[in-house]
């Protein structure tokens, strides 16, 4: 078979392959021929800094070889059985997903991404409780299928409406552009007292659960304050709703911790997880619950099922992942680098009059740009197309929001194995972005 070349392999995958959330006739991706470790090259050689992790997901970082090994004997001994039927890994990842979850989340449901995991959660909630509705925040992202993109709160959603029914959507804890109108001096959480008088509205009685991010991912990177989810866990335990954690992106160790939850002390009933459960080298996705939910089921028929529930080769690389984690310390990692991330944004905050914000926890950061920093207009999609091209051009990938209605931004979320000093070669190369976004300033 002949190689192909570059412009064959673009020509090919846009002729013949949809990409996802963008107009077709526009795309413009990079063909990636090798990776490692925090970079990645294009089939012509050239390197770039991965600053997003692909999509917030390898978080080991590229082509770890004790993975790329694990998947290797894996498929060599067996790829994938019958999903009721079992093997070693399923034994021994389940048993390692109970030690790593918090409080007393202990037996899991495995699916094949985050949108799946959610999917069968909301199951799981409404066979639990009784009970139909379910909550979610409109800064959210939970998936593209039919149930998951109902819990989107985002503007994805809007375009495939009517979806699953019973899902009723809150204002997030905003503290940058807080919809309460208020400041960090004059804040009396308003958004709990929100929280709690839509529950009212909508009947304690009828909410099977609430479904929030660990930390806001894609929608803007928004760290909630400290004693946000355990106020929400109050409200929840107050009313006998289920508190579900959505760690699709912020677990793993992204936020310093386990999962995002982990750095309040919060022990939701259900994780869904994905992304990092395997660093993104095979898709998995996973549903934790704790304990009570699973006995519940000891005795009652699921109604929740999946063909590669369980695929063999996904579970080989979780483990392999996890292991990575704790033998590289990885996690450790990301919370020491990140302090010093967040120093380092912080200083770019006051070189740069483009961002009006920064908002960091662990190795999930990401920079608001901002035409002035009062009324903290967001710049026109065509400005922030040119940030990304600067970016690009010299050897930086990252995600990048472009929506006047959500938000400009630019995400710094590099795999957890960077050091400081690839860090500052990246967020130099992010600071030439943003000289262009300066001069557009008012």
């Amino acid at each position: 078979m002949n190689k192909l070349t570059t412009q064959e392999i673009v020509d090919l995958s846009r002729e013949y392959t949809f990409f996802s959330w963008s107009v077709q006739g526009q795309v413009n991706p990079i063909p990636v021929g090798k990776a490692e470790g925090i970079f990645f090259w294009d089939t012509d050689g050239k390197r770039y800094y991965d600053f997003s992790s692909q999509l917030m997901n390898t978080n080991i970082g590229h082509q770890h070889p004790k993975v790329v090994k694990a998947i290797q004997e894996q498929a060599a001994q067996i790829c994938f059985v019958h999903p009721g039927n079992t093997t070693e890994v399923r034994a021994r990842l389940g048993k390692k997903l109970a030690e790593v979850a918090p409080g007393n989340l202990k037996k899991t449901f495995f699916a094949l991404g985050g949108a799946e995991a959610n999917e069968n959660a909301i199951k799981l909630a409404r066979f639990y409780t009784g009970r139909h509705k379910i909550l979610a925040r409109y800064r959210s992202y939970h998936g593209a299928t039919h149930g998951s993109i109902a819990l989107t709160g985002d503007y994805r959603r809007l375009a495939v409406e009517p979806a699953m029914p019973g899902t009723v959507h809150f204002l997030d804890p905003f503290c940058y552009r807080c919809p309460f109108g208020q400041k960090k001096e004059t804040c009396h959480r308003e958004c709990i007292s929100h929280l709690e008088e839509v529950i009212h509205y909508e009947g304690p009685d009828k909410i099977a659960a609430i479904i929030m991010e660990g930390v806001v991912g894609s929608n803007g990177l928004i760290v909630p304050p400290d004693d946000y989810w355990p106020r929400v866990r109050e409200i929840c335990d107050k009313y006998g709703i289920l508190l579900i954690s959505d760690e699709v992106m912020s677990g793993w160790g992204r936020t310093g911790k386990w999962f995002a939850v982990d750095n309040w002390g919060v022990v939701p009933d259900m994780i869904t997880t994905a992304k990092g459960i395997t660093s993104g080298y095979v898709p998995l996705g996973a549903v934790i619950v704790s304990e009570p939910i699973a006995k519940f089921f000891d005795d009652k028929y699921l109604y929740a099922g999946l063909t590669y529930n369980g695929h063999a080769l996904a579970l080989a690389a979780a483990l392999a992942t996890i292991e990575v984690y704790e033998e590289d310390r990885l996690i450790e990692n990301a919370a020491k680098v990140g302090q010093y991330l967040g120093r380092r944004l912080e200083e770019i905050k006051a070189r740069h009059p483009s961002v009006g914000d920064v908002r960091y926890i662990g190795l999930f950061s990401a920079l608001e740009l901002v035409m002035n920093r009062e009324p903290k207009e967001p710049f026109d999609p065509p400005v922030m197309a040119e940030v990304g091209k600067v970016l690009k051009e010299n050897g930086l990938f990252t995600f990048i929001m472009a929506k006047k209605d959500m938000g400009t931004i630019v995400f710094v979320v590099p795999p957890l194995c960077i050091t400081e000093s690839q860090l500052d070669e990246g967020l130099a190369l992010v600071e030439k972005g943003l000289e262009v976004a300066d001069k557009q300033v008012k």
